[in-house]
Order: structure tokens, then sequence, then C-alpha cells
């Protein structure tokens, strides 16, 4: 599942929202919208994240995280290190290898020791 798919799916629960309403709703089929929640299909187009913001009528904040949620939601991430030190490549490739076996606490833990490292070296 996506970080967007989770939150689509919080925000469907919360409300009681079925799936099916949902897609009806959106006009899309509930199968694509399912495969969406679980990560299945790529990065939802700027209109229908839109549209899913005026459906569940959420405003700034929240709507905010939704944009910034589905962006931050391709299950198929391309890293090119090229052009980069040794260790950038290593790593990368390591995170490929073992990211099925971490936890959730340990991806927690690794991404807010990435974001660290990144605001140290002001990238």
């Amino acid at each position: 599942m996506t970080p967007f798919g989770a939150k689509v799916r919080q925000l469907r629960d919360e409300r009681g929202v079925t799936l099916k309403e949902m897609a009806g709703a959106l006009g899309v089929s509930a199968s694509y919208l399912s495969a969406l929640e679980h990560g299945k299909r790529g990065v939802p187009t700027w209109y229908l994240v839109q549209r899913i913001i005026a459906y569940f009528n959420v405003i700034w904040d929240e709507a905010e995280e939704l944009q910034r949620l589905a962006e931050a939601s391709d299950p198929r991430v391309v890293v090119d290190t090229s052009g980069l030190a040794p260790e950038a490549t290593e790593l990368a490739n390591l995170l490929a290898q073992r990211i099925r076996g971490l936890s959730k606490a340990s991806l927690k833990d690794l991404s807010h020791r990435v974001r660290a490292a990144a605001a140290k070296d002001g990238a």
C-alpha cells in the first residue's frame, strides 16, 4: 500500500464510504481505486487527486497532505546514482535488496535519518 492509498482508505473508513460508492462518485472503477490504494497503480493524476479532495471535502492542510502523499506514492521508484559517489550507489542497491525485510519501525527510522541527513547537508 502506498502512503496515498493508506490515507484514502483511512478517509473512506472514517466516513463509512465503500470502495464502490467512492469509485462511482469519482467516475472510476472500483478495481482501479482498489489498485490505487494497494500500490498496484502509479501516481494518481493531479485531476484525480483534486476530485478525491473535493469528494471528501477536505481543505487546507489535509488537502495539501493528500497532494504531497500522491506525489510520494509511486510504487516503482528508480534511483539514478550515475555521477554520484560510490557510497550512493551502494546505499541505493542495499535498500533495493533489503527493503522488503524491514519492519515498519525500521522504515520510519530510516526515513527520519535520511531526512535529518539531507537537512544537515543542505539537500
